[in-house]
């Protein structure tokens, strides 16, 4: 096992901010929450504290991109994407201010918190925003260089983090590129399209399954905007099935942006999305809401099995 993607988010950003003076970080009253007690401790004229003030956060972070500073802008991603969302709008993507918001404890990582600290819209209500790219790391490594790339892109960028420990993923290949998808296993009966902390489940199913004879190939797809339309009709046309799986609600995230790429580019296979449902969300931690779901290997291998009959 490695560690939470949090964690490595702040790692990433002292290393960072060791090498470079102008890289910023931002937050909303959550330092503690967002790791960055190490970065304050260590670069105290590096960070802005600007209390619970979403929209404060990210007005100060775009105004600071302005005059040349790598901005992170760190808050709980429930409130960065609805608080805030009228200025990521205009002052970030419409001002195209090289931004890096980071929404920490992403999807139900709040677990019992309830459904007020859920982050189920975001990738929706982005995505539905020209020119911001979306990333939700897998693991530890996606994590990190999801960082560095943010570090050195001249656009907008939302990255989520959840607080759980993740293992370390096999892939292809040790790349990694903002809007393009990292291939974790080969295969052509089933492909797994997932994004963030539900990759690992989709990789325990495809294990599952493959002792049942059954060819599974896992996509992380770490950017779901831009997506990488091309792993996905390449997949979806040596494949007999796709699910799709994310820690997000089923209408307007990665699932739909697959079923509609897929519709439109005239590829109809069996396809179904894994992800919360449309229903008031059942109380409970992560593993807990997960199970429950279907966000699991077990689940997943039953959604398999039953979409490839």
């Amino acid at each position: 096992m490695g560690k939470a993607n949090l964690d490595v988010y702040s790692e990433t950003l002292i290393e960072l901010a060791s090498a470079d003076k102008n890289i910023l970080a931002v937050t909303s009253d959550s330092r503690g929450s967002g790791k960055l007690v190490p970065f304050a401790d260590m670069f105290p004229d590096q960070i802005i504290e600007v209390g619970i003030a979403e929209q404060n956060l990210v007005g100060v972070a775009a105004g600071l991109a302005s005059a040349g500073k790598c901005v992170f802008a760190t808050s709980p991603a429930c409130f960065l994407a609805t608080r805030s969302l009228e200025q990521i709008k205009n002052d970030v993507a419409y001002s195209n201010q090289p931004v890096t918001l980071v929404g920490i404890s992403a999807g139900v990582s709040y677990g019992a918190l309830g459904s007020t600290h859920h982050s189920l819209h975001d990738v929706a209500v982005l995505r539905a925003i020209n020119n911001i790219d979306v990333v939700v790391p897998a693991d530890n490594f996606e994590a990190c260089e999801a960082v560095k790339a943010a570090a050195k892109s001249s656009k907008p960028v939302f990255i989520k983090f959840g607080k759980k420990i993740m293992p370390h993923l096999p892939r292809l290949e040790q790349t990694y590129e903002i809007g393009k998808a990292s291939i974790i296993c080969e295969g052509t009966d089933v492909v797994f399209i997932a994004c963030g902390e539900t990759v690992a489940p989709a990789y325990e199913a495809a294990m599952l399954l493959e002792e049942k004879g059954i060819s599974v190939e896992v996509i992380s797809m770490h950017t779901v905007n831009p997506l990488d339309k091309t792993a996905v009709l390449n997949a979806a046309k040596k494949c007999k099935a796709v699910i799709t799986v994310e820690e997000h609600s089923v209408n307007g995230g990665l699932g739909e942006a697959c079923a509609s790429l897929l519709m439109q580019s005239g590829v109809f296979i069996p396809f179904k999305i894994v992800g919360i449902p449309d229903e008031e969300t059942v109380a409970g931690s992560q593993n807990e809401i997960f199970g429950h779901y279907g966000i699991t290997g077990e689940g997943l291998f039953q959604s398999a099995i039953i979409l490839l009959e």
